[in-house]
């Protein structure tokens, strides 16, 4: 073999060996990004984190550690979202509190205010976001993210988001969308059920469409593409919440999480949330058949009766559905939270207060069309407007193909 011969063999084995590193380290979240770059883009900045317990590298090494630890980045606050900074409660008002690896106060953005006030930001120079979305409007860690950033802009502070992916993927959307004037902490922009964005991306429209004029950087994820879903990053699942315990979960919570403030059990209290709806008024077996009698795609209705431990109906013996994927490439959790809608409406009128959906389905016409036990086709149509509208207005945002 001659010398050259050989050293074309090994350089060829060196580029075959990192091209093959690179597919085995799999999507590196903006943390990941930030780290690997030295912290440049923090440096010499004061710095506020607002985070959780989902505020991690691929490595398992927290946000607030790598930051603390930096020796350019100047971490000064943390502050934390709905189920405080351990991600451990589900509670309807939670207070500051002490990070002990640090001695940071953790500012409550789920307690006396919902955004940082002045006096909170004093001694920052740039707010950083890290929490990890489920890609649904009513999950209220976009609604933090969106008030921090209103709050960053009237008080002159530079905003950096670490983007994550959107677990449920970054292609599908569906309705219904935000009627205007229903804006809340459960809907804070005009934003479809499943809008298919990253909290980067998010941050890009709700400076622009609500005209922010915020000093914003986005440190975009590596490797991630639209159409995955989250088992193809690589990453680690962590429980973004208490009741968001598997992408199954995550995956329907946009259709059962839509219908969660009527009188139902979306499984708050069992060891599937989101998996289970019932009611003691609903007879487990006619539900189940019915809904299987449409033929649903991608889905399947198993009559079930449980008792929840906590939450809606706490030890009373509801009947219902366990609702199981049977293939994830044809399933639509709003189509399905539609259906169920619509079903529960013809068969228990008396008994569900179907009114209540208006919280987070946040959709006057769609409500009206259920009420009315109009056709499920009739009430998906009507759910779907706007929706095109909406794909054209997020292009200009998107930072991932």
């Amino acid at each position: 073999m001659n010398h050259r011969f050989a050293r074309n063999i090994a350089v060829l084995c060196v580029v075959l060996s990192f091209k093959t590193c690179l597919a085995q380290q799999g999507v590196l979240n903006g943390i990941d990004v930030l780290q690997r770059d030295g912290f440049t883009q923090l440096a010499n900045q004061r710095v506020g984190l607002i985070t959780n317990h989902t505020g991690l590298n691929r490595d398992g090494t927290s946000t607030v550690r790598l930051l603390h630890d930096a020796s350019n980045v100047e971490l000064t606050a943390l502050f934390s979202p709905e189920h405080g900074f351990a991600g451990a409660l589900d509670v309807s008002k939670i207070g500051d509190t002490k990070e002990k690896s640090t001695g940071l106060t953790v500012f409550s953005l789920y307690g006396e205010t919902r955004r940082p006030t002045k006096e909170m930001l004093q001694e920052i120079d740039t707010l950083v976001f890290d929490i990890q979305d489920i890609g649904s409007r009513f999950y209220t860690y976009i609604s933090t993210m969106g008030e921090a950033m209103k709050a960053a802009a009237e008080q002159g502070k530079r905003f950096v988001v670490l983007d994550r992916p959107n677990p449920i993927n970054g292609v599908d959307v569906a309705g219904p969308m935000l009627d205007a004037g229903e804006e809340s902490f459960v809907g804070f922009h005009h934003l479809p059920i499943r809008h298919g964005m990253t909290i980067g991306e998010l941050a890009i429209m709700f400076n622009k469409e609500l005209d922010l004029k915020l000093d914003l950087h986005i440190i975009r994820c590596e490797g991630w593409k639209r159409n995955q879903f989250w088992e193809s990053t690589d990453l680690v699942w962590v429980n973004p919440s208490p009741n968001m315990r598997s992408l199954t979960q995550a995956l329907l919570y946009p259709g059962i999480g839509m219908i969660e403030t009527t009188n139902l059990s979306v499984g708050r209290g069992t060891d599937t949330p989101f998996e289970v709806i019932g009611a003691p008024w609903i007879e487990a077996r006619e539900l189940a058949f019915k809904l299987n009698q449409r033929s649903i795609p991608g889905a399947t209705f198993v009559p079930i009766r449980y008792t929840p431990k906590s939450s809606k109906y706490r030890d009373e013996v509801c009947g219902g559905i366990n609702i199981v994927i049977i293939n994830r490439e044809r399933f639509q959790p709003l189509r399905v939270g539609l259906e169920i809608s619509v079903m529960l409406q013809q068969l228990y009128s008396n008994d569900w207060k179907s009114k209540d959906a208006m919280r987070l389905l946040g959709n006057r016409k769609t409500l009206d069309a259920i009420l009315a036990r109009k056709s499920v086709e009739d009430v998906q149509e009507i759910a779907n407007a706007g929706v095109a509208d909406f794909l054209t207005r997020r292009r200009s945002f998107l930072l991932y193909k």
